[in-house]
């Protein structure tokens, strides 16, 4: 039997226009997704590569240098926002201090996702949209009222995975102080109000990056799928049933067209009913590759889960 994602990429279209193209708090996204370790505990940012590929690739170029390597998260503003990227620990002869971040240029402005809660996105100086450089932020609660609509809109570029928030909640709760002009709301650790030592930072350790086509989170698959014809979606699945078979459906009002293709991409051969993930990432150290599903209910577009490795 020959299945058609022509039918399935209307209904998709249908359910986009239902909701008026508004922007959605939570869409599926696919590769790449940054692991940070911390002494606060680790979590990992799944990137937002083909809505926001400069803001994307500009983060991925701060990590390729090693930017946030030993940086610190140097302000947080409890039910507001956490932030990083602007300075980081440096040794030198006389032992550790805290320096600022070298810069690269501005980026443009990126804003097309809303900055809900568990969303990351760029700081940039008032009144200049296009002024994002190293810095950014993960909101911790829904504060798309406030930052979806002043200074052009803060570029969400990614969103925390893998119970991650339990991290940034933990930071939350630490006392906040005020250490001069460029700190004045660092989280600290255990500080007593008059040595400053490494230990009483919040630290980024190590920060790692994988390639994935897929991210399996709280039930939910992510990612891109090529249907042919030139057109590429991004989809989002909901885990339904697992015995005697995994199942998925297809979430229909959380699908997005594409304009550019993402360096890893799903493919779904009509002829044969088969979707095929190159990769699907589980947690921040597993990685199942070659998943293989079969459409097994074209009307509310449901797969089984046939193989992976």
């Amino acid at each position: 039997m020959q299945y058609t994602m022509n039918a399935i990429a209307i209904k998709f279209h249908k359910a986009t226009t239902f909701i008026g193209f508004l922007i959605v708090s939570t869409l599926a996204q696919a590769n790449p997704v940054a692991c940070f370790n911390t002494n606060m505990g680790n979590f990992c940012i799944e990137l937002f590569e083909a809505h926001t590929p400069i803001t994307t690739a500009n983060f991925l170029s701060y990590i390729e240098s090693e930017a946030y390597t030993n940086g610190i998260f140097h302000r947080s503003i409890p039910d507001f926002v956490i932030q990083g990227g602007g300075f980081k620990i440096v040794t030198n002869s006389t032992g550790n201090s805290i320096a600022t971040v070298n810069t690269f240029a501005p980026i443009s402005n990126e804003f097309t996702i809303s900055n809900t809660r568990g969303t990351v996105a760029m700081a940039k100086l008032p009144d200049n949209p296009n002024s994002a450089t190293s810095q950014w932020f993960v909101n911790m609660k829904n504060n798309s009222a406030n930052l979806d609509k002043q200074n052009g809109g803060f570029t969400v570029f990614g969103r925390v995975i893998f119970n991650g928030m339990d991290t940034f909640d933990a930071i939350e709760q630490l006392s906040v102080f005020n250490l001069g002009s460029s700190l004045p709301e660092i989280p600290l650790v255990d500080y007593n109000g008059i040595e400053l030592l490494t230990d009483n930072l919040v630290r980024i350790g190590q920060v790692t990056v994988t390639d994935t086509a897929g991210v399996f989170d709280e039930n939910t698959l992510s990612f891109a799928v090529d249907i042919g014809s030139n057109t590429i979606l991004d989809v989002k699945m909901q885990l339904i049933e697992t015995n005697p078979s995994y199942v998925f459906e297809v979430d229909l009002s959380n699908i997005q067209t594409l304009t550019t293709s993402p360096t890893n991409v799903a493919t779904f051969s009509t002829a044969s009913g088969e979707l095929q993930i190159p990769s699907v990432m589980l947690n921040a150290t597993t990685v199942v590759r070659n998943v293989k599903m079969r459409l097994i209910d074209p009307e509310i577009y449901q797969f089984a889960l046939v193989s992976y490795e």
